[in-house]
């Protein structure tokens, strides 16, 4: 043991007097080479802090401006670039529409937009029709096609802005079947206040194939979703400029008199007419006040052949009845509608103003010979329920309609209205619809009559 401590102790001061400034520096020499692995691994993470590069657009439909800057700020390593884009939807059922943002320019003689790009390369068009009725070769014909063009800041091509504008722009049109009342609210109406409700009024509209009387009758509803005065841009020869754009008006499915709540789309009919009535009234068994009843009144086709004894009928049933042809005063049109409680009339456009009716109002629609259920149901039943209103149906006989007195009681349109409607809707729609009337059977359209009471009694 004592000789083993002694080796100990030879080979402590051998090392500590010879081979202990090596270890020192080959210590020292170590931490060098870690330190210089280091670096070099995690060099791409290192990326020097002291120099940021902005490159920054103002795009206001004025200037665009670049710049430089210096900082040692460590926190935010870049800045990104604010450039125009532009994004396309053509997959929904009823309506394409392209959203564009930064450097938007509209000339509207030529029906073209130009989206100023930043970068080459990324020239590119769209052809949009924005008409929320895609698919209906026949709407569609009569309603303007815009080109939208990408197009390189550099381009010398590129119009220049004789109008500046500092609010987005929504583009569309009032062509196709938008005449018709029931087509103006589907295709037009309900779509616009989807796609600028959010804009707080703050937007301008851009219309192609208006028409003044169109514009006249919906005003209030246009002022109410943008303060500023509508262009009409197939007949502008101005070259206006946006912050942003949307062309086509957004229709998410292929529902009519439809959006994602039709109560709040009520609502807002409501406060665009200052309309009064809220809710229906409330029948109770010791109610004195008669309820209202609206008729639709028709006169080229689809018409009520015995007025009169309509109008004794639900008279005696306890109504107060109103009889009426919608005309094109929206402003004295809603504020009818809105009086009333219950609102009848056989298919058609004219039907389109229940939504002026106050919530849990009843809807009587009286559908005429001819295989008329889905029809019926696609535009006025499901959406009047989508609406908070109550919905009856009324369906004729083949004695109740005056085709009775055009063909035998054994002719296919009578026994097979489906071999009718197979030869196209061109076809099925002069028969059913343009050459028919109705006589209502008093005596079974009092059960009608009777539901609507028991519904607001509800």
């Amino acid at each position: 043991m004592e000789k083993e401590m002694k080796s100990h102790e030879i080979f402590a001061r051998s090392f500590s007097q010879h081979d202990k400034k090596r270890f020192r520096y080959a210590t020292l020499v170590g931490c060098f080479i870690v330190t210089w692995c280091f670096c070099i691994v995690f060099k791409p993470y290192l990326a020097p802090l002291s120099v940021l590069n902005a490159r920054v657009t103002i795009v206001d439909g004025l200037k665009l401006g670049m710049g430089t800057q210096e900082t040692n700020n460590p926190q935010r390593p870049y800045v990104g670039i604010k450039e125009t884009n532009i994004l396309c939807n053509t997959t929904k059922p009823r309506s394409d529409t392209c959203e564009m943002k930064g450097d938007v320019r509209i000339q509207g003689n030529s029906s073209t937009i130009f989206v100023l790009s930043l970068h080459d390369g990324s020239n590119s068009s769209w052809t949009i029709k924005p008409y929320a009725r895609k698919g209906d070769e026949s709407a569609m014909q009569s309603v303007t096609s815009f080109s939208i063009k990408g197009i390189q800041e550099q381009d010398e091509t590129i119009p220049k802005c004789t109008k500046t504008h500092n609010v987005p722009a929504i583009v569309f049109s009032v062509g196709g079947f938008g005449g018709n009342n029931f087509h103006a609210f589907t295709d037009v109406i309900i779509p616009l206040y989807a796609t600028s409700l959010q804009f707080n009024r703050e937007v301008r509209f851009l219309v192609a194939n208006t028409r003044s009387q169109w514009t006249t009758k919906f005003k209030q509803v246009l002022d109410t979703l943008s303060r500023y005065e509508i262009i009409d841009i197939d007949h502008d020869n101005q070259v206006h400029c946006f912050p942003s754009m949307t062309i086509g008006l957004k229709k998410e499915d292929g529902k009519e008199l439809h959006t994602d709540s039709m109560k709040d789309f009520i609502r807002f009919l409501g406060t665009s007419y200052s309309l009064e009535r809220s809710t229906a009234i409330k029948l109770t068994n010791s109610s004195i006040k008669r309820p209202r009843l609206l008729i639709v009144s028709r006169q080229k086709t689809r018409a009520f052949m015995n007025l009169k004894d309509v109008i004794d009928a639900t008279h005696k049933m306890g109504f107060e009845v109103i009889v009426t042809e919608m005309n094109v005063n929206m402003s004295q049109v809603a504020r009818l509608v809105n009086s009333c409680d219950v609102m009848m009339g056989v298919h058609g456009a004219g039907l389109t103003n229940m939504v002026f009716l106050p919530e849990n109002g009843v809807v009587i629609q009286v559908l005429p010979w001819g295989k008329m259920e889905w029809l019926a149901n696609t535009c006025f039943g499901e959406p009047s329920k989508a609406m908070g209103f109550k919905y009856l149906e009324y369906k004729i006989s083949e004695g109740e309609s005056t085709l009775i007195d055009q063909y035998p009681l054994n002719h296919k349109v009578f026994v097979d209205p489906s071999s009718i409607k197979r030869k196209g809707w061109g076809v099925f729609k002069s028969i059913y619809l343009d050459k028919q009337n109705v006589n209502l059977d008093m005596a079974r359209f009092k059960d009608t009559l009777s539901k609507a009471l028991q519904l607001l009694h509800e």
